[in-house]
């Protein structure tokens, strides 16, 4: 075995070990057509049947077999839809397009995102304090203080790991029309205040500590108010977010591990996948 087949063989061992010693956490959102799994000036999220096993021509819309014995479908799915990241792209123009915070990171599509930009040590930070308050339609800011409280109990962030911010926000993530509270509520109807959202002082922070990655169980990392300025500042400067996560609850504030892989598109925004934690068994 030659020296590179076994530091393979080596590395596979070891992740092997690690999954068998942890638990594995589901961080991500179910989609559904009554769940709000999509932003709501967005196209909405639909899967409709094209294929059942047999003809069932008795329905309100006839469902066909004749393809084949099998069941299939096809969705209308944003980019932004369910969990989900956001490449750099997503509000950053492409240096020659002459637009508002142009940079070269607007080419950094979702296809160029390696997959170990997103994964890492998650350092969970609960910010539950905020949910709920303020006022109308405005998200609630997290804050620098509120991060060095955290680091004062837990030790200061390092570079390298992914920062999730619990806000339990997800417990609002129901179907319809309950679910209306997640982010139509806030966001369009002016009803309530909005989900917790890390301010530009809070991401220059967390820039300032080496953190690329941050994830949160609310709608968006940009405030119901003003969604725009914390894409701008934070994925301007090569940050990385992760959208719509849930059961936050269940890690700890250290010591689990974070993967997000999300589909590969080639020239996307970003795109949904599939997010968890390995957290280890005691």
């Amino acid at each position: 075995m030659t020296a590179t087949n076994r530091a393979t063989q080596t590395g596979i061992e070891t992740l092997a070990a690690a999954i068998q010693g942890s638990e594995v956490v589901d961080l991500t959102v179910t989609m559904a057509e009554h769940l709000p799994a999509a932003w709501p000036t967005h196209m909405p999220f639909q899967r409709k049947i094209y294929n059942w096993y047999a003809s069932q021509p008795d329905q309100i819309q006839p469902i066909h077999g004749f393809r084949g014995p099998y069941q299939t479908a096809f969705m209308t799915l944003d980019e932004h839809c369910g969990t989900h990241f956001d490449a750099p792209t997503h509000f950053i123009p492409p240096p020659d397009s002459g637009l508002p915070f142009a940079s070269e990171l607007g080419r950094e599509t979702g296809d160029k995102i390696t997959l170990d930009r997103l994964m890492g040590p998650a350092a969970v930070i609960d910010a539950t304090e905020l949910t709920g308050q303020g006022e109308v339609g405005v998200s609630p800011e997290i804050s620098p203080e509120l991060i060095q409280r955290w680091e004062a109990e837990h030790g200061d962030l390092q570079p390298g790991e992914v920062v999730l911010f619990r806000t339990d926000w997800d417990d609002r993530y129901v179907p319809m029309p309950e679910g209306s509270a997640y982010v139509l509520d806030p966001f369009l109807r002016n009803d309530g205040p909005g989900w917790p959202t890390p301010g530009i002082p809070a991401l220059q922070h967390l820039l300032d500590r080496g953190v690329r990655v941050v994830g949160l169980d609310g709608t968006s990392v940009g405030a119901s108010h003003a969604g725009a300025p914390p894409h701008q500042f934070g994925l301007g400067a090569g940050m990385l977010y992760i959208e719509l996560l849930t059961n936050l609850r269940r890690l700890p504030p250290r010591g689990a591990f974070f993967v997000f892989l999300p589909i590969k598109v080639m020239g996307s925004t970003g795109g949904p996948g599939r997010a968890i934690a390995l957290v280890p068994r005691e």
